[in-house]
């Protein structure tokens, strides 16, 4: 078992990159600051994740799960809807959105967040693309790690805003004075 895999550190005075450099859908081209994380970046972490993954589980047949809701192929009848998020603030909570039940994990490996294991798998670990530096952090660490980023609300690459952003290519980061034109509206009204 991986005891906290090594990671690509971004540094607190990371800027990011500028815009013009990387294709951005014009519609978000406004609403965004910078690139934070760029795409080619992203699909080497992520392969590198992956095959790290799969040689810690032995390369025995896994169940991923995901706390987001566009991280996996939607197609796939291993996709099971989850969410932690309202506008820039975690709730505080993962819980499934779909009517998915995870049951079917008894006996499975099982990559994700441990509140599965009250469902029995053989083994549960946790991957992340990305993890921050916070001062509010419980000291967890997932075993497998892609990134760790400063304390800094990114978006992209199935990350999203209030259903937003998830299908830029890039990790990014939003326009401060941008995020109310996509402010929830449970928020708003509440």
């Amino acid at each position: 078992m991986a005891c906290c895999s090594p990671c690509v550190m971004i540094s607190d005075e990371e800027p990011g990159y500028d815009l013009d450099l990387f294709c951005v859908p014009n519609h978000y081209a406004e609403d965004l600051e910078k690139v934070f994380i760029p795409h080619g970046l992203i699909l080497d972490r992520t392969e590198k994740l992956a095959r790290d993954v799969m040689e810690d589980m032995g390369g025995d047949h896994i169940v991923a799960l995901s706390v987001l809701k566009a991280a996996l192929n939607r197609n796939s009848d291993r996709f099971i809807p989850m969410t932690s998020y309202c506008n820039d603030q975690s709730t505080g909570a993962v819980k499934a959105t779909g009517g998915d039940n995870l049951s079917t994990l008894a006996g499975k490996k099982v990559s994700i967040l441990s509140l599965v294991q009250q469902h029995n798998p053989k083994m549960v670990e946790v991957a992340s693309l990305l993890v921050k530096r916070t001062p509010r952090s419980t000291g967890y660490r997932p075993d497998f790690v892609g990134f760790e980023i400063p304390e800094k609300f990114v978006i992209g690459y199935a990350l999203d805003y209030n259903e937003y952003f998830r299908d830029l290519n890039h990790v990014c980061i939003i326009s401060e004075t941008r995020k109310a034109k996509y402010k929830s509206e449970a928020e708003s009204s509440g």
